[in-house]
């Protein structure tokens, strides 16, 4: 959001190396610019890989095992196979040419060195670049020292240190019409000499100019120098500078700013102004007066600004990485580390348990996504209700109910891996029968049905179903035996799942559970469909879908797929496609991965029946792809791997091996948005270019080509590089079918501009 200035020679030196070196580690001492580098070089030399880059952000993350599961992440990896989320991030990137940029490992080395230690032996494709403020020391690693910005000497033209145009650039900004002039000059020259030129140092210093004149700031800042080093001026390290740059800036807040400061430092990655009021308020820190101190360490670069919103989304707020450390010392020095912290896990508790009773709503889906936004503070909130061993947290209750409350969660972002990994830190904690531990089994359980791992799962839920009823946990029995049911479907121990799902009814009924029953319902639909009563599993997936409100789609997802190959089964295809098709788009609105490699899979058998042999070819193609991510096609389900070999036999025999692998070659290549166009507008053709949507950011390019400008003139404009720019345009012409600047021109409806084609 702020202009990038200099770093020319660093950029040109990290090109070269990029070129040769695997792995590639950016060091220097905090808020010298380690990431911004890093990004801007990642975006220069992006386009060198196949499968482009894929950025990592550490900083937020406290947790070594968690490394690999945040890179899958980022990945756009599923957890629902059975595999290690380190081998499932190294089996798919073992055939990838791809830069992946880990940021900000310093605290997590432990985490991040294994897996580079793998990707570098397993995926000879993949280049790694990392910033930290120490090697990760590894062999084969070429560190990349970052130096602060030069400064010039007094007397030298602006133009000549890069950190004296960083002052101007940010100084305009906190007070338009601010100019280097050869009257301020030496005193810019000299603050940026005494901040050693780093660059957040400088980015602090010149905020301040909207309250202070620049020779007073800059006395101002000596005095502070002067003071660290006991009145004599010598050279300071540049941590040490750096820390008086944030002490400096501390100093000058307001008390509730200062307040405000330390607290944030409680939220991991980012927050919205909602969370910081609720966490945050408390003693001289009225509710009413967050938002205000929000707004003055904003205006202060403590805060950064949020990137404007998509839709109804709350902006999101968050504190540099340094900034934060610096609050949680404040923090724990005040005493109120403790207090904070119990709010943080309070607030985050609740939006889990508003989800858990919301579930299968109407506004499931705006619900899903404000609580998968939160990830990084669900994983602080559990941690800080696990505490320290010794403390009142330690009984590990508080863990316990949030982990539980986070079930659907869990089980809807596909996080079954990282919800296991909580589950079993928490579970030693509550050794004894207790409630809390019926909760933590079922909920483990839960996640092991949809990892496979279904001897696990019913050994789970069969102890937490009798540490229910023993204490009087009626929910949870209920919902045992619910899960109870599917575990036994999924193992093909049919009549123990007709058994299990009639407890689980009695009880739902009893306890008037509408989403535990609506589970039921796809629970024993899928039953019926497997035994064979395809009537019964239409019946049984209508009834669910009753009990929905119109906008749920998670549930309703399920059931509509299910009746989609119930319905083949009758016959009926043409109601079948309808309903696979319903299916996919809410899959892909959900985002659920697996979901959409089922109904593709679906829709390439129902393609089949109606002898659509190239469409079968092709969504077996896209759905391969995806399974590749995930592991097992099915998960290893028999009946189902069946209807898929059958679908592929009739397809190659009718169009001949050399023409169904060039279409399933197709299909597997093709972007995932363009797949679940296709899949869903019942064509084989491309969708019309109006169905197609362009990023944010390309609409911005895409209006800029039109008015004329270059490539260049878009990149100096945007404050991005010429490559990005150039990528860019690239995506536009491909989702747009276009080949030259007038043909976007008339897709917009405006006038080309007199630019040429680049």
């Amino acid at each position: 959001m702020t202009g990038f200035v200099g770093r020319s020679r660093e950029l040109d030196a990290l090109a070269e190396l990029l070129e040769s070196a695997r792995l590639v580690t950016i060091t220097g001492t905090a808020g010298v610019g380690k990431t911004r580098v890093a990004l801007r070089a990642a975006a220069d030399n992006g386009g060198r890989f196949a499968d482009g880059v894929c950025v990592t952000e550490l900083g937020g993350l406290r947790d070594l095992d968690l490394v690999p599961h945040t890179v899958a992440a980022t990945l756009g990896l599923p957890e629902q196979d059975a595999r290690s989320e380190a081998g499932a991030v190294i089996d798919y990137l073992s055939d990838r040419q791809l830069l992946l940029v880990l940021d900000t490992c310093e605290h997590v080395i432990g985490g991040c060195a294994p897996l580079v230690a793998a990707l570098l032996r397993e995926a000879p494709g993949v280049t790694v670049l990392a910033t930290s403020r120490q090697p990760l020391d590894m062999p084969g690693e070429h560190v990349f020292p970052l130096l602060p910005l030069p400064v010039p000497e007094p007397g030298t033209a602006v133009g000549d240190g890069d950190a004296v145009e960083l002052f101007a650039q940010r100084a305009a900004a906190a007070v338009p019409g601010f100019t280097v002039t050869d009257e301020n000059r030496c005193d810019v020259i000299q603050l940026c000499r005494r901040l050693d030129g780093i660059p957040l140092a400088i980015e602090l210093a010149a905020v301040q100019l909207r309250a202070t004149p620049l020779r007073a700031l800059s006395g101002r800042l000596e005095h502070r120098f002067l003071m660290l080093t006991g009145g004599v001026s010598v050279a300071l390290p540049h941590q040490q500078t750096l820390r008086a740059a944030v002490q400096w800036s501390y100093d000058l807040c307001s008390p509730a700013e200062r307040v405000l400061w330390a607290r944030l430092s409680v939220f991991a990655g980012s927050f919205t102004i909602p969370a910081a009021e609720d966490v945050c308020a408390g003693g001289i820190l009225d509710h009413s007066d967050v938002l205000a101190a929000l707004i003055g360490l904003v205006d202060n670069s403590v805060v950064l600004r949020p990137e404007e919103p998509e839709g109804d989304e709350e902006p999101r707020y968050r504190l540099l990485d340094t900034i934060s450390e610096f609050g949680a010392e404040q923090l724990a020095d005040s005493g109120e580390q403790a207090p904070t912290r119990h709010r943080h896990i309070a607030y985050f508790l609740g939006l889990a348990e508003d989800f858990a009773r919301h579930d299968k709503d109407g506004d499931q889906l705006a619900r899903f996504r404000a609580l998968r936004g939160e990830h990084p503070n669900l994983r602080a909130a559990l941690r800080y209700a696990l505490g320290p061993p010794g403390t009142a947290e330690d009984d590990g209750r508080l863990a316990a109910r949030l982990a539980s409350a986070l079930r659907p969660y869990w089980e809807i972002s596909g996080l079954l891996r990282e919800g296991r990994l909580w589950l079993d830190r928490i579970l030693p904690h509550l050794a004894a029968p207790a409630a809390e531990r019926a909760w933590l089994l079922l909920t483990r359980g839960v996640l092991a049905i949809f990892q496979g791992e279904l001897h696990e799962a019913t050994a789970d839920l069969e102890a937490s179903i009798a540490l229910a009823e023993e204490h009087g946990g009626e929910l949870a029995c209920a919902l045992g035996y619910t899960y109870l049911c599917l575990a036994f479907v999924f193992s093909g121990r049919h009549s123990e799942a007709a058994v299990a799902g009639a407890a689980a009814e009695e009880r739902l009924d009893a306890a008037g559970h509408l989403s535990g029953l609506v589970s039921l319902d796809i629970h024993l639909g899928y039953l019926y469909l497997l035994t064979g009563s395809a009537d019964k599993a239409i019946d049984r997936c209508a009834q669910g879908l009753r009990r929905l409100d119109d906008g749920e789609r998670w549930a309703r997802s399920y059931l509509q797929v299910i009746t989609a190959l119930a319905l083949y089964l009758q016959g009926n295809i043409e109601a079948g496609s309808t309903a696979a098709r319903d299916s996919l788009r809410l899959k892909n609105e959900v985002g659920d991965i697996t979901g959409i490699a089922y109904c593709l899979e679906m829709l390439a058998i129902l393609a089949a029946a109606q002898q659509r042999y190239k469409r079968t070819a092709s969504l077996l193609g896209a759905a391969d792809t995806l399974w590749e991510r995930m592991g097992e096609r099915f998960g290893g389900t028999a009946a189902m791997e069946g209807f898929h070999q059958q679908a592929e036999r009739a397809a190659r025999d009718a169009l001949g091996s050399k023409r169904y692998e060039k279409l399933f070659r197709d299909g597997a290549g093709r972007e995932l948005s363009m797949t679940v166009d296709l899949a869903t507008s019942d064509t084989d053709k491309p969708p019309p270019v109006s169905q197609r949507s362009l990023t944010k950011r390309e609409r911005e390019i895409a209006a800029l080509v039109c008015e004329g400008l270059t490539n260049g003139q878009i990149a100096r404009r945007l404050v991005i590089s010429r490559r990005t720019v150039d990528t860019h345009v690239a995506s536009i012409y491909a989702k747009l079918g276009v080949s030259s600047r007038v043909q976007l021109a008339t897709w917009l409806g405006q006038p080309s501009g007199s630019a040429p084609a680049e």
